[in-house]
């Protein structure tokens, strides 16, 4: 009998998505004859009705499409489906329409690409229907649990440096501070891998406890032994410094980026200016590292719901693909080690981190 399997993108998008998604189709054509469903806009397309949905023919999964950014299938992060927003401003639990739309696709399987927000949700709402669900990780901000590397963490920290190489030539220019606020909810994996990368020489994270007069101090020793600019990175989740007491009162409109700029100024003498990435590490062609990545999961994930298996998700880990139980992976994210390598190194080539002299 033939199969027929589903795959989804939910959360936010990022670089590598697209990958994913032709890998699954292509695996699941070449390796098993199967049929592969595309869902439309996340979680959001098991809610119309007919199901917003499309047979993703091999023929048209060329390799032009693993080198497009975003997912063609779409996405969403809003819209629990448990306490869904209603337009009358209530919360309704339409988890229930979700699982009648799956049931409508006769799907032998879902496979769904999220962090681990989006991974909890799918795994809570496709219990209660039997179908077999394997989650793939994708997060530009790579604190999944039980993985080394999730999808679109690689092209964010590309952009990233990308952004450092060229902020370093204005600041030397103009013998500037230059913040770069790079994304990082509640991580800061892209901060420390495009800080040591691009020769920063502050980086600031959520996992250490940092102080502005050690960040200050920093500067005016590089300025007193002969620099002239300085490369600040500053993950958003990174927060204002414990010594700001009056935060409050100069808080900037958009982020801590722009508050760190303000205050290095104004205790350094040097001019300071904040770049916010924002979203644009999200977008642009997924690095090479991204693809594969990608493929290597999706073929994985195929795989697992060929050998019977649900409840899983697949993972980077040493160097090969695993999968790994999605009870322990949910809920327990994955931020930078303190005492990991990355800090060490970091240490090691005089980058401050905000916590010591």
């Amino acid at each position: 009998m033939t199969k027929r399997i589903g795959i989804l993108t939910s959360g936010g998008d990022c670089a590598g998505l697209n990958a994913v998604i032709r890998a699954v189709a292509l695996r699941g054509h070449h390796g098993y004859g199967w049929t592969t469903i595309g869902i439309g806009r996340g979680t959001l397309g098991l809610l119309e009705r007919p199901v917003e949905a499309v047979t993703l023919e091999p023929a048209r999964l060329d390799s032009a499409l693993a080198r497009q950014g975003g997912t063609f299938l779409g996405s969403t992060n809003r819209g629990d489906p448990f306490a869904f927003p209603m337009p009358d401003g209530s919360l309704k639990d339409r988890s229930g329409e979700m699982v009648d739309g799956l049931k409508e696709l006769c799907l032998d399987g879902l496979i769904g690409v999220g962090g681990d927000g989006s991974l909890a949700l799918l795994r809570r709402l496709l219990a209660p229907s039997g179908t077999p669900f394997v989650g793939i990780p994708k997060t530009i901000d790579n604190d999944v649990g039980q993985t080394e590397r999730a999808v679109g963490y690689s092209t964010a920290v590309a952009i990233a440096t990308e952004a450092l190489d060229r902020l370093q030539p204005t600041g030397a220019s103009h013998e500037r501070v230059m913040v770069l606020e790079v994304m990082g909810r509640d991580a800061g994996h892209i901060a420390i891998a495009a800080g040591i990368a691009g020769g920063a020489d502050v980086v600031l994270i959520p996992e250490v406890r940092w102080r502005l007069d050690r960040v200050t101090g920093h500067i005016a020793r590089l300025r007193a032994g002969g620099r002239t600019s300085a490369l600040v990175v500053v993950a958003e989740a990174a927060g204002h410094s414990d010594e700001a007491a009056d935060a409050a009162a100069d808080a900037p409109d958009h982020g801590v980026g722009e508050w760190l700029a303000k205050r290095l100024a104004k205790a350094t003498g040097a001019e300071a200016r904040a770049t916010v990435l924002g979203h644009v590490q999200r977008g642009a062609m997924p690095t090479a590292e991204d693809r594969l990545l990608a493929s290597a999961l999706g073929v994985r994930a195929v795989d697992v719901l060929a050998d019977g298996k649900g409840d899983r998700m697949v993972a980077w880990w040493n160097r090969q693909v695993i999968d790994v139980p999605l009870e322990k992976v949910v809920g327990r994210s994955r931020t930078v080690d303190p005492d990991g390598t990355l800090i060490r190194t970091a240490r090691a080539l005089g980058i401050c981190l905000g916590d010591a002299v």
